[in-house]
């Protein structure tokens, strides 16, 4: 008769067998495990009895870095009070109140993560393979945009205007409309640059109110007038590309959940006092965590050494158009290609899929920089990658029509062009033109250079790419190779039969 023994009374024979004199290693072998498993029984059985022969946890007894009770018991208050606060914010205020001893971000997150105030995720990329990107100093990019939400008593919804420095996250304009129109967004533009100053750059979407890029008109709006009289160069973002004003985007989160969120608001003038307070409060007190928990008023504060400019004002009348050209030191127009690339100097510089077969102009600045516009809007900037001895011919405007002069003395040899406006020499192909397709063109060599010229005029000239040792066999057929037809002389019935009457009569059969 079998009888099952449970996994203590198991132990437990192992462990009075050695106690009766079997050796440790025969126990071993006989119950499936090894030595130090049964001198781990002997010392437990030692010291609590049959009851240490039962399976215990692995936990520790103690934890020398675990988190003090009254600093758990404080990020547990922390969170309650403050539901946006992640565990990055939170450890931030945990280290002013616990100099000495406060615990780092990971023990932070476990603790929330244990009291079931946050759910664990998974992240799906690694915080390196976030490329991000600033301006190195404060009032070098302003990003601006109009975000709305704002809801009155009486069922009315407010936009707000904002802009932040790039470089130091400060809220730089916070302003309540009734109407997103041109004329308030640029009151709210100066109102911004008589307090802070004048920036280099200003960072918008393609919205009417800041570009009439896509607009119907020709002309510059009130937006692009007041950058192009205070010296602004006013850049434009790629249709459907939020992230490239990622961080103004991120702003009008933090508005919407620490001020709009809930609230409906009597007036216009009492938002707007809620709202200045706040953004006082976002720049001067509140820690920003993209600028590693400093804040905004301290990086913003760095730009403050040197004096404002003066603002220009613009007059309150009607808008006029603007047919004024950007200050430009070297220019020259090119038509964008269907994969939104143009050609200066022989590199290739992207523009954009959404402007193939506009026009646009080029500019190359004299420290090196590449820029192109479209409407009187800047739309991209490179870094040069030709070499400046390749810029006089790029400068001159390509005419309309080819300019031809006499064609030069030489052997001349006709030469069909095909259909890739192309003809062949000396087993070279040399470029034509798709305008020469089918037509018949003269090729002369003279000296290092290929000719090429139709009825006088010279088309093109190419530098010799053939072995030249080939030339004579492209001199003796001028007129180029006779083609090879289909239909190739074959001798009929006839005159095969007759050709082999002989044959069978000299067999002597017919």
């Amino acid at each position: 008769m079998l009888i099952e023994l449970g996994v203590v009374e198991q132990r437990h024979s192992a462990v009075l067998e050695v106690m009766g004199g079997i050796c440790v290693s025969e126990v071993a072998t006989r119950y499936g495990v090894t030595r130090q498993t049964v001198h781990r029984w002997l010392r437990r059985y030692a010291a609590t009895g049959i009851a240490g022969l039962a399976d215990g946890s692995c936990r520790p007894a103690s934890c020398p870095h675990r988190t003090p009770a009254a600093i758990e018991a404080r990020i547990v208050e922390m969170r309650e009070a403050h539901s946006g606060w992640g565990p990055r914010t939170i450890g931030h205020y945990l280290a002013c109140e616990y100099p000495d001893s406060a615990p780092r971000r990971s023990a932070v997150y476990r603790c929330l993560v244990r009291h079931g105030l946050i759910d664990p995720q998974r992240r799906r990329r690694k915080r390196a393979d976030y490329r991000r990107w600033e301006r190195s100093r404060a009032m070098e990019l302003w990003q601006m945009d109009v975000m709305g939400g704002v809801r009155l008593t009486d069922g009315h919804e407010l936009k707000i205007v904002t802009g932040i420095d790039d470089h130091s996250r400060y809220c730089v304009c916070a302003a309540l409309t009734p109407r997103a129109t041109a004329r308030p967004v640029c009151e709210a533009l100066l109102a911004a640059l008589e307090r802070h100053g004048v920036p280099e750059q200003i960072l918008t979407d393609n919205g009417k109110v800041f570009t009439a890029r896509f607009g119907s008109g020709t002309g510059e709006v009130l937006f692009d007038r007041i950058c192009r009289e205070n010296g602004i160069r006013h850049l434009l973002t790629a249709p459907r590309s939020p992230t490239t004003t990622g961080k103004v985007e991120r702003f009008h989160k933090t508005v919407r959940s620490e001020v709009l969120s809930g609230r409906v608001f009597a007036s216009l003038a009492e938002a707007q006092d809620v709202l200045d307070a706040w953004a006082a409060h976002y720049n001067e007190v509140r820690p920003h965590q993209g600028i590693g928990m400093v804040v905004p008023a301290k990086r913003f504060a760095l730009a403050a050494a040197e004096p404002p400019l003066p603002v220009v004002r613009l007059a309150h009348g009607p808008e006029t158009p603007s047919t004024d050209a950007p200050p430009v030191q070297r220019q020259v127009t090119r038509r964008v290609g269907q994969g939104g690339r143009i050609s200066l100097a022989g590199h290739a510089y992207g523009v954009g899929v959404w402007l193939a077969g506009e026009t646009v102009e080029v500019t190359v600045t004299p420290g090196g920089l590449v820029e192109i516009w479209h409407r009187g809007v800047l739309i991209a900037s490179h870094a040069r990658r030709h070499h400046p001895q390749a810029e006089p011919a790029a400068w001159r405007q390509r005419p309309k029509a080819r300019r031809t002069r006499p064609q030069t003395a030489g052997v001349p040899v006709l030469r069909m062009v095909d259909q890739r406006g192309a003809v062949s020499f000396a087993g070279t192909t040399y470029r034509v033109g798709n305008r020469y397709r089918k037509e018949q063109v003269e090729v002369r060599l003279v000296g290092d250079t290929v000719e090429l010229s139709q009825a006088g005029k010279l088309i093109r000239s190419h530098a010799v790419k053939h072995d030249r040792s080939k030339e004579h066999g492209a001199f003796a057929t001028p007129s180029g190779r006779r083609r090879k037809h289909r239909e190739t002389e074959r001798p009929d019935a006839e005159g095969v039969t007759d050709l082999l009457k002989p044959i069978c009569n000299a067999g002597g059969e017919t």
